[in-house]
């Protein structure tokens, strides 16, 4: 846990500034949907997330955990389109810090709870719905079957989970670059999605949906690399030189690794079975 926090940090720990200026309004740091019609960045983020929702059927007044709710975007959305109670978790108090102000400013602040926590710490609660958006790659082969047992006690019976995550298309390709894993994401490691479907099902969910968003992120890194460009000046003065140059090299080199086939990204959502009498 502490080598997952510290990983964590590394990357998410920067600057809240500096990630506002990549992902613009919505510091939504995961896919966008454009293939749905969205023009902009954030119509294409509005679009993701109400489509998260949407596949989870939210109900007015159920309880949701938003798994690496980062700062906030799902939780404020779903809360405040959908009458839902949302707990968000998260490795940064940065991240959370920023999340609980800005559910204080939407007026939210009752129906959303962001706690600096791990997935392994949620004991005795249950929810209705589970979200995971973006957290998946940080999980790694040693640790998903954990994760999704986790994600699946957590779930009441009828309970649903959307995991939304980058996955590797290629066998035989390794899970992670040396360049990301030294300068970007250490220990981001995205898995095949048959082995996060293998894991789900081992946990006793049900698949019933699968959806995948390849061009979809290539849009995406163009857009955050246009703004990093466009910000160029102000986020060398957040965080360096020298990670800025990381920075623009990691946005364009993942876009590539879309555009290729190398990574896509997928939506799979399944079900916590009722009980059987």
């Amino acid at each position: 846990r502490g080598r997952d926090r510290r990983a964590v940090t590394h990357h998410y720990d920067l600057s809240n500034e500096f990630f506002a200026l990549i992902l613009g309004q919505s510091m939504t740091y995961s896919c966008a949907i454009f293939s749905r019609g969205a023009r902009t960045l954030e119509e294409a983020q509005r679009t993701k997330l109400e489509l998260v929702c949407a596949k989870l059927g939210l109900v007015p007044g159920e309880r949701v955990l938003d798994v690496g709710c980062g700062w906030g975007s799902f939780a404020l959305h779903a809360a405040g389109e959908h009458g839902v109670h949302v707990t968000g978790i998260t490795l940064s108090e940065p991240q959370a810090v920023l999340a609980r102000e800005r559910a204080a400013a939407a007026g939210l602040a009752e129906r959303v709870e962001v706690r600096v926590a791990d997935y392994r710490d949620l004991v005795d609660e249950r929810f209705d719905a589970v979200a995971s958006i973006g957290m998946v790659e940080h999980v790694g082969s040693a640790n998903i079957d954990a994760y999704a047992r986790q994600l699946a006690a957590v779930l009441r019976p009828g309970g649903r989970l959307l995991n939304h995550g980058i996955a590797r298309l290629r066998y035989g390709d390794p899970e992670a670059g040396p360049f990301s894993e030294r300068f970007v994401f250490p220990d981001a490691a995205p898995l095949h999605v048959s082995r996060v479907l293998t894991a789900i099902e081992t946990a006793g969910l049900e698949p019933t949906h699968i959806e995948g968003f390849r061009l979809d992120y290539v849009r995406t890194l163009q857009e955050w690399a246009r703004n990093l460009d466009e910000h160029r000046e102000r986020a060398e003065a957040l965080i360096g030189t020298e990670r800025m140059r990381i920075w623009r090299l990691y946005v364009r080199a993942a876009r590539r690794g879309f555009e290729r086939g190398f990574t896509s990204v997928f939506q799979v959502l399944a079900q916590r079975p009722y009980e059987r009498l």
